[in-house]
């Protein structure tokens, strides 16, 4: 099957989309930017070509009529499944490289003793792994370092004080560890993982058991069947650093601009709030660039901003919009810059304001500063598209909208739930357009 790939390298937070032949979208994948642009750029493509084999399967055993009408329900156990044995996997090598760290740091008379902490640090997480990816259950993030560094943390310092050994040092392996497994990519191992997935499902799902064989023969179908990588294209924040070619590398803005067209047919103009930028786009009916604008090279209003914020608010940054939207008045926010933002925060908090209306101050000092961009690139014309990360931010939404209704008056106003694949689904949609219109042969690998 040929596929055409985007990858979106962001400030922080890596896409890629995966389409078909047909410009279908077959997955999505996304990863954390980390330092290292070039493993952020693999394994996020190598998370979308994962997603695209769950929506074959979908397709296959939906073909199938294997399930009876259980087929959402197994697909979401199986892919629950899958992911935990993804962390198993990541966990069982993250405890080789702690204990091999271990060896190398002096410890001295507690060199054993940390080791023995390690055992039983790796032994409880292992053991609470199933709740973390169990139905309904809640994670701050999906990402491999988030979850298991949290979980560590708390684990080890409950283990270093049950041995009576120093926390700092029980932490000071994690430290040196966790970057060497988190940069690795493990791309051989899903079918294997696969098959001790399906294991898991049936048994969770006994009724399905039965129906085994029915299940596995569209399942080994897909794995059986190649995904041909016929063109892939980069774009964002680190498109410099990706591991190919010019020819393979477009502009944030041509594929923030072609993706939201892709999107939303009738889309006239973009904003994407990002971690680093943000960017307003004027785009013609065939989602052809005719102008855009820029913040500057400050972060100020972007998702940075509003990570700096949670970081002073001990909070998730998935957090901040559901508490400002219970605002019931707007506090004032007089500067976006990341710098002071701290200082302004701590300042409202001391004068008495309550935290959601400070952050719902926050959200529209960066939907103003928003506004002003846009203003420059040629103002909000119908249809108007919002993408980004901060599109998920159910606080920006409600000020963009006010302030658009204020400024411009009743305009659509387009929304996708996975509005943060914009510039990779962009990009693919130049890959497909390189092979199938221009002609031309692939070449990058990431």
């Amino acid at each position: 099957m040929r596929c055409f790939i985007g990858i979106d390298l962001g400030s922080t937070t890596t896409k890629a989309v995966v389409i078909d032949e047909d410009r279908n979208i077959l997955g999505r994948g996304i990863t954390n930017s980390r330092s290292n642009y070039d493993t952020a750029a693999a394994i996020a493509k190598q998370e979308a070509l994962v997603n695209t084999r769950f929506h074959l399967f979908r397709n296959a055993l939906s073909r199938s009529g294997a399930l009876n009408g259980a087929l959402d329900d197994f697909l979401g156990h199986l892919e629950r499944d899958f992911r935990l044995e993804q962390f198993l996997e990541q966990l069982a090598d993250l405890e080789a490289t702690c204990r091999r760290n271990a060896e190398g740091t002096r410890f001295g008379d507690n060199a054993a003793a940390v080791t023995t902490a390690l055992t039983e640090v790796f032994k409880r997480l292992q053991a609470e792994a199933p709740d973390l990816f169990a139905p309904g259950a809640k994670r701050k993030s999906d990402f491999f370092r988030d979850i298991a560094g949290s979980r560590y943390l708390a684990i080890g310092e409950v283990v270093a004080k049950e041995m009576g050994i120093r926390y700092d040092m029980v932490l000071n392996v994690f430290d040196r560890s966790i970057i060497e497994v988190e940069n690795r990519v493990y791309a051989d191992a899903m079918g294997a993982n696969l098959m001790r997935a399906l294991d898991r499902t049936f048994k969770g799902m006994p009724e399905t058991a039965g129906r085994a064989t029915a299940i596995r023969a569209p399942i080994q179908g897909v794995l059986e069947t190649p995904l041909e990588e016929s063109y892939v294209i980069g774009t964002g924040y680190g498109r410099a650093r990706l591991p190919f070619s010019k020819e393979h590398i477009r502009s944030e803005i041509l594929c923030h601009g072609l993706g939201a067209h892709v999107m939303y047919p009738g889309t006239a103009t973009v904003l994407d709030i990002g971690g680093q930028d943000t960017k307003a786009i004027q785009v013609d009916p065939h989602g052809i660039v005719e102008s855009f604008q820029m913040n500057d090279r400050c972060a100020a209003g972007c998702g940075r901003y509003l990570g700096y914020i949670a970081a002073e608010m001990n909070m998730g940054l998935h957090e901040l919009g559901p508490l400002a939207m219970k605002a019931t008045k707007n506090v004032r926010i007089n500067s976006t810059c990341t710098v002071f933002a701290g200082a302004e925060l701590r300042d409202r908090l001391s004068l008495g304001e309550k935290r959601e209306d400070i952050m719902l101050g926050l959200h529209r000092a960066i939907i103003l500063r928003a506004m002003s961009i846009l203003a420059r690139s040629g103002g909000v014309r119908n249809e108007f598209t919002f993408t980004g990360g901060v599109a998920k931010n159910e606080a920006a939404v409600k000020s963009l909208k006010e302030l658009v209704r204020e400024n411009y008056g009743e305009v659509k106003l387009n929304i996708d739930p996975d509005s943060i694949y914009t510039g990779a689904l962009g990009g693919a949609t130049f890959a497909w357009r390189a092979i199938v219109e221009e002609g031309k042969t692939a070449e990058a690998r990431v």
